[in-house]
């Protein structure tokens, strides 16, 4: 049995245009200590695993190679050729390996501190998964975060998964204290995944099995991915199975999928900001916000962008009319 990190690497991240950009998305930038989010996701699972795997398209896959250089453990590499969301993308992983071999899955662009809290959360979802458990990792809520998705628990139990709340609702989820953000980390055996997921999705897992045997060297086939529903894996299996464990985990955790987000961990490293609370990313011309608070002025050498704090997740607004006129800015 081997333990296998499967970094999902397929995400644009489209809230944080337009630092993150199609050719050069939020996981690679540099921006954390002169590291990118995908090399610290590697660095951290190196310590638990066997193995790295990451499932990416043809673009992310050039990039992880050069960012996993100084990674001394084996590596592979699964290239999709046409994206057809988490599902598909998990179960080529456990496709690609031994059914009793553990994979754990995280996302190629959380920013995560307190290595030994998530080592500890690490271990225990090990532990669940070689029982046959399918584990969810719910992080411990500091606020009422209506970004997120949540799971509802007891103990080790999920009662509920629930869709990202209104600010009144996080709010009640966050003083009831039986509600984790839901983290969009998994640990499982393969086979036991693959099971789950012919039993709710066996169109899913059938087009996904035809793909992988027509596939060649790990890059798919992309006629045959086409055929695969696209589906999260959250909808698929952990939402439906009767196998779901949770490990409610206390590291620090940040999606870092806004400009809210950033803005927070940029503050706490010491980023300058005014008296009003605006900041400015990515240039040092001196900029002035007259009549303005908590805004942010995000500076690169084709585009800019000023928003209010509050409404960085309509920057994905701005992404979708760039993708609908193929605009080169995307």
């Amino acid at each position: 049995m081997k333990i296998y990190n499967v970094i999902l690497s397929g995400g644009v991240g489209s809230r944080l245009w337009p630092l993150s950009r199609k050719q050069h998305p939020k996981q690679f930038l540099k921006l954390f200590s002169g590291k990118a989010l995908f090399e610290l996701t590697a660095e951290r699972n190196q310590k638990v695993v066997d193995q790295i795997m990451v499932v990416g398209n043809k673009d992310h896959i050039e990039w992880s190679k050069q960012l996993l250089n100084d990674i001394t453990l084996p590596k592979s590499f699964i290239t999709e050729t046409a994206a057809r969301n988490t599902a598909a993308a998990i179960a080529f992983a456990a496709l690609a390996v031994d059914p009793d071999d553990i994979l754990i899955i995280t996302p190629s662009d959380h920013l995560i501190q307190n290595q030994d809290a998530y080592e500890k959360a690490i271990k225990e979802a090990v532990e669940l998964a070689k029982k046959d458990f399918l584990v969810t990792f719910g992080v411990v809520p500091s606020k009422p975060e209506t970004g997120y998705g949540y799971i509802e628990y007891e103990g080790k139990d999920v009662l509920s998964f629930r869709e990202k709340p209104n600010t009144e609702t996080a709010q009640e989820f966050l003083e009831r204290g039986t509600f984790l953000w839901n983290s969009g980390m998994f640990c499982f055996k393969a086979g036991v995944l693959l099971e789950e997921l012919k039993k709710y999705q066996p169109e899913v897992f059938d087009k996904c099995s035809e793909t992988w045997q027509n596939s060649e060297n790990q890059c798919l086939d992309a006629d045959a991915s086409l055929q695969i529903p696209s589906i999260s894996i959250d909808y698929a299996v952990m939402e439906r199975s009767k196998k779901i464990k949770v490990v409610p985990a206390h590291f620090r955790w940040n999606d870092l999928g806004s400009f809210e987000s950033l803005y927070d961990y940029l503050r706490s490293t010491g980023h300058p900001v005014d008296e009003n609370g605006n900041m400015v990313i990515g240039t040092e011309i001196f900029t002035a916000f007259v009549g303005l608070k908590d805004s942010i002025l995000v500076h690169t050498p084709d585009a800019l962008l000023i928003l209010h704090k509050e409404k960085s997740q309509d920057v994905k607004k701005v992404y979708n009319q760039l993708e609908k006129y193929k605009s080169t800015l995307r």
